[in-house]
């Protein structure tokens, strides 16, 4: 039973939560500030392909009926959204983008003896909204191989006796991937009322045997819940649309704490895309696997050491302070990726167009070089 006291405590909490992801989105979106009107954006991991045509097609027929929320709408949605991994409609929540999913996440499986262990660094989100809401947060750092230390994470669940294990696979910002043998492994030494959160956003711009998707154990009643994101492979950034993936029990714990429907629009610019995965997933990743591999062969031939990266972006070494490169780069029309400590001297590019990396170089190298 919620009372007035309770109440008081839940919506500070949440103001505190909400200071924190506003402080945060306007620390990212302030490196807009006096950016070149020619600006090639290679900081937040976007696809510039956008939407695919027929998402793009199905938005607009959207919008002329987008006065009504069209709630009655949404179960048939869902459901399409979740046949999509094979699963039945109570197994996914959908909300606004990964991020929301993970909110829900962080507000239903960690608390005041629950905290969350997650690797560091990795998306920032889910470490920021629980600290924020006076949670207990343990980073565990990557290993001598800038991966995700899954033993060592397991190990510090069990110390702390449960709690929610939280890390991306591909990561961010490094681009590596936890194997599928590490994720047999994770699953299988989770410590009781431990919940796996494993952030897919970048599951789709890699198909090397190695990596596979955890959605296997969610199918096996495991203890996880699988995020995904339409903003990266389908370039839905802006449109807003993700979903989780857990057992029917883990989504009911979530859903209290999920804002709303989604954006009609959205939703059905979400399925159009979705009808074009079989082609537009293995294209797009593809296409941006070359200009990565060549943005790769560049760094090798400047003597510049990088990181193999299974996403759209890619992260090197620069040998001083990223914060001393980024400013001068963005006053040449290049916006590349912020400061992730502890790696202070590693800067993350996003992959861009071929000339958008064409840009890149010549402006990096011009700066890097002065």
């Amino acid at each position: 039973m919620l009372t007035r006291r309770g109440f008081a405590r839940r919506i500070g909490g949440l103001a505190v939560a909400s200071a924190w992801t506003e402080a945060a989105m306007a620390q990212r979106a302030a490196v807009s500030a006096d950016a070149p009107p020619d600006t090639v954006w290679l900081n937040a991991n976007e696809n510039p392909d956008g939407p695919p045509k027929s998402a793009v097609e199905a938005a607009l027929r959207m919008v002329p009926q987008a006065g009504r929320y069209h709630y009655q709408d949404f179960r048939e949605i869902y459901a399409s959204m979740a046949a999509s991994e094979g699963l039945p409609r109570e197994q996914v929540l959908v909300g606004a983008g990964s991020t929301e999913i993970l909110h829900c996440a962080v507000d239903a499986f960690t608390g005041p003896d629950r905290p969350l262990i997650s690797a560091d660094p990795t998306y920032e989100m889910p470490m920021g909204m629980s600290a924020a809401l006076g949670r207990r947060v343990i980073r565990v750092g990557l290993n001598e191989h800038h991966g995700i230390d899954v033993k060592r994470m397991v190990e510090e669940a069990g110390k702390a006796r449960g709690g929610l294990l939280y890390f991306c696979n591909p990561n961010n910002p490094t681009g590596s991937i936890v194997h599928k043998e590490e994720i047999a492994w994770l699953v299988a030494n989770l410590p009781p009322n431990t919940i796996a959160l494993i952030d897919e956003a970048y599951i789709h711009l890699s198909d090397v045997p190695q990596l596979e998707s955890a959605m296997r154990y969610v199918k096996q009643g495991k203890d996880v819940v699988v995020t995904r994101t339409f903003s990266k492979i389908y370039g839905m950034a802006g449109l807003r649309v993700g979903f989780g993936c857990a057992r029917p029990d883990l989504i009911q714990k979530m859903e209290p704490y999920r804002d709303n429907v989604i954006s009609i629009v959205s939703a059905r610019a979400a399925l159009a895309a979705l009808a074009e995965a079989p082609t537009a997933i293995p294209d797009r990743r593809a296409r941006y696997g070359k200009i990565r591999s060549d943005l790769c062969a560049w760094f090798r031939s400047k003597n510049l050491r990088y990181l193999e990266s299974h996403s759209n972006f890619v992260m090197f070494e620069i040998g001083r302070h990223v914060r001393t490169m980024q400013a001068p780069m963005l006053a040449k029309g290049v916006a590349v990726g912020r400061h992730f400590p502890p790696l202070d001297n590693w800067m993350r590019v996003s992959i861009g167009t071929e000339p958008e990396m064409e840009k890149f170089r010549r402006v990096f190298w011009e700066v890097y070089s002065a």
